[in-house]
């Protein structure tokens, strides 16, 4: 798996310090006494994209160095050789794909791991190799709003707030959804429930609510069939779980979009980070 990350400049210098002249492979000792550890905002990304659309185009690095905030930006799938595909090379299945779920059928279930990966390995690695201080926020566009929502909305304890661009909210119901969820958790409906935001967001207890920012354009070609952003908002109106949404007049599902309110995100998430 490849991932990028951006360490605001104080962090970067910390983390040559961290790594010693053996680079990454050094010692990995922290500094004692006030050695520098800045939180951590994870990016998903969505459909087709691979760790560098956001890395180039979102243009976040700038709001992330003065906040003093790392980006960690995953793939959205595992790639390589014996790493299955699809055989049409249909966009939304397969490379690319990963929709951020723990595949269970074959010939997917070997490699697509996607949600343990951004759970549990990669946060691992990140505090093994870089000096972060083990506060998060978890954030993400389109197929990755999804995986951004699920993940933390499971995993309430792990992140300080939850934002996403234009989210999958409702996969069980949708055409991305149901064909990603039919091929890597199979026909069983029940087992895709656990992948839902809108069925999860009503067994969210009140103790565990996350701030939550959900943009939107209202130009998106993919509003109505894709995103079903309304029933989310229903569902958590019934749960009494707080959520910011904006309703972006004119833009639509590009990073064009994602651009022009990141910077939004960022201090959203940063003031999270910030609270005890």
């Amino acid at each position: 798996m490849n991932f990028s990350i951006f360490l605001p400049p104080g962090v970067r210098q910390e983390a040559e310090i961290f790594h010693g002249s053996g680079g990454p492979e050094g010692s990995r000792t922290p500094r004692p006494g006030n050695s520098r550890k800045a939180p951590v905002i994870y990016w998903l990304s969505g459909l087709t994209c691979t760790d560098e659309n956001f890395t180039i185009k979102a243009s976040a690095q700038r709001v992330a160095a003065e906040l003093g905030i790392v980006l960690v930006i995953p793939d959205t799938s595992p790639r390589g050789e014996g790493v299955a595909r699809a055989s049409d090379g249909a966009y939304d299945l397969g490379l690319g794909a990963g929709f951020y779920v723990n595949a269970t059928q074959e010939p997917w279930s070997q490699h697509y791991r996607m949600y343990d990966y951004i759970v549990d390995e990669l946060p691992a690695l990140i505090e093994q190799c870089f000096p972060v201080n083990g506060k998060r926020a978890i954030c993400g566009h389109s197929m990755g709003g999804h995986g951004a929502l699920v993940i933390a909305l499971r995993n309430p304890g792990r992140y300080r707030s939850i934002s996403a661009f234009s989210p999958v909210v409702n996969p069980t119901t949708t055409p991305w959804g149901k064909k990603a969820f039919s091929h890597y958790l199979g026909d069983d409906i029940k087992n895709w429930w656990g992948y839902d935001a809108t069925l999860l967001i009503e067994a969210a207890r009140p103790s565990e609510h996350l701030p939550l920012l959900i943009d939107q354009g209202d130009a998106d070609e993919f509003l109505a069939e894709q995103l079903k952003l309304e029933r989310f908002v229903s569902a958590c109106e019934a749960a009494k779980y707080p959520v910011q949404v904006n309703l972006r007049e004119g833009y639509d599902h590009s990073y064009f979009f994602i651009s022009t309110f990141i910077e939004n995100h960022l201090r959203f998430h940063a003031e999270a980070l910030d609270s005890q």
